[in-house]
């Protein structure tokens, strides 16, 4: 057989072997971040000149599988990690797991979504995607009052508002399918402790979008950590060493964005009780009120989030309030430079600025 011949059997055979693949697909995907920055939140003893990773989004990359079961039904899959750009290690923080944003298999047909594994939150979308820093854990008022402490772990001043992580370990999330752009979701976290059964989370959620409005919603009861094992630390007294240990934590959430096309406003609110060994009733409210607008290339951001702190634990109410502004300019789709200014403020501890410039680019 000629050497013409023999590649043109092997196309043949390639094409006879395309219609069993071509319903299965699998994608490369992720994004890179990083920021020049002078930090210091409210309670730091001391502002740090950085050059640090995720200032609007935190660095990731992962996999998407989907394949076609036939009749409207598909299977998917999400393996997707987090990194840090300016030193290459791994993970969010040390001992965070290779796969902490997305460990899932799922199920999706007409009758709506079943998934199981590690995966969001069912707090994580409404507080990312009704705010207009998304998911800047760096310069997010929001996002930092929902899921970053300040101060060093062990002499903690501020701890975050949402226990349990932005993401859910051992995970049975189900979802509707849209009814007119609304979607609910239901969502079981098993605690896996031997003689504990009651050690779970419980949430429901649902987002509605149709046009310049969208509406969310979730309602949360935690009771088991993420990612790793042990109680997550509500907060700590002034004392290095006095923690309050989480027995269970109830919220309620609820947010709106409306798109003027020349203005885009976003609100939240939200209220959490947390009942720990010697802090029952600690509780806090937060409510963040943001713009996006857009100017040349790029748009201006300013949110502010404000908590309000009160339980046995402090003996006195405490509060939050962080502000920040920023510019976002577009590049391309894919790649943008922004600029932020942050201003934080804990109750009886100086204010304190903070400043970055970074690139941002997803693939």
């Amino acid at each position: 057989m000629t050497p013409i011949r023999r590649l043109s059997s092997c196309v043949a055979l390639l094409a006879c072997a395309l219609p069993a693949t071509a319903q299965t697909s699998i994608t490369i995907m992720g994004g890179v971040d990083a920021f020049v920055g002078s930090m210091k939140n409210s309670g730091d003893a001391d502002r740090t000149t950085v050059l640090g990773s995720g200032g609007m989004t935190t660095s990731w990359f992962g996999f998407r599988g989907k394949e076609d079961l036939g009749d409207g039904l598909y299977a998917e899959f999400y393996l997707t990690g987090f990194f840090q750009t300016d030193t290459g290690v791994s993970g969010r923080f040390a001992g965070d797991n290779l796969f902490s944003r997305d460990a899932n298999v799922a199920l999706v047909g007409r009758l709506g979504r079943l998934q199981v594994g590690r995966a969001s939150a069912p707090s994580f979308l409404p507080n990312i995607l009704f705010n207009p820093f998304g998911d800047s854990f760096t310069f997010s008022p929001l996002v930092l009052h929902s899921y970053v402490p300040t101060g060093p772990f062990a002499a903690r001043t501020w701890a975050s508002t949402n226990a349990g992580d932005s993401g859910w370990s051992n995970q049975v999330v189900y979802t509707t399918p849209s009814f007119g752009g609304l979607r609910a979701g239901l969502h079981y976290q098993a605690g896996e402790r031997g003689g504990d059964s009651d050690r779970n989370n419980l949430a429901i959620s649902a987002m509605y979008n149709n046009g310049p409005l969208a509406l969310t919603t979730f309602v949360h009861r935690v009771r088991a950590s993420n990612p790793n094992s042990g109680a997550p630390i509500i907060d700590a007294t002034r004392s290095p060493v006095n923690y309050a240990l989480l027995d269970e934590q109830r919220a309620v959430f609820v947010g709106a964005t409306y798109d003027f096309t020349r203005i885009k406003l976003y609100g939240t609110w939200q209220r959490t009780l947390n009942d720990a060994a010697g802090a029952e009733g600690l509780r806090d409210r937060t409510y963040s009120v943001g713009f996006s607008m857009p100017a040349g290339p790029g748009a201006v951001l300013f949110d502010v989030a404000d908590t309000r702190r009160g339980g046995t634990l402090f003996g006195t109410d405490r509060s939050r309030r962080t502000a920040s502004l920023g510019y976002d300019y577009r590049l391309s789709k894919r790649t943008d430079l922004y600029t932020v200014a942050m201003r934080d403020r804990i109750t009886t501890l100086p204010s304190a600025m903070s400043y970055g410039v970074g690139v941002r680019h997803s693939y």
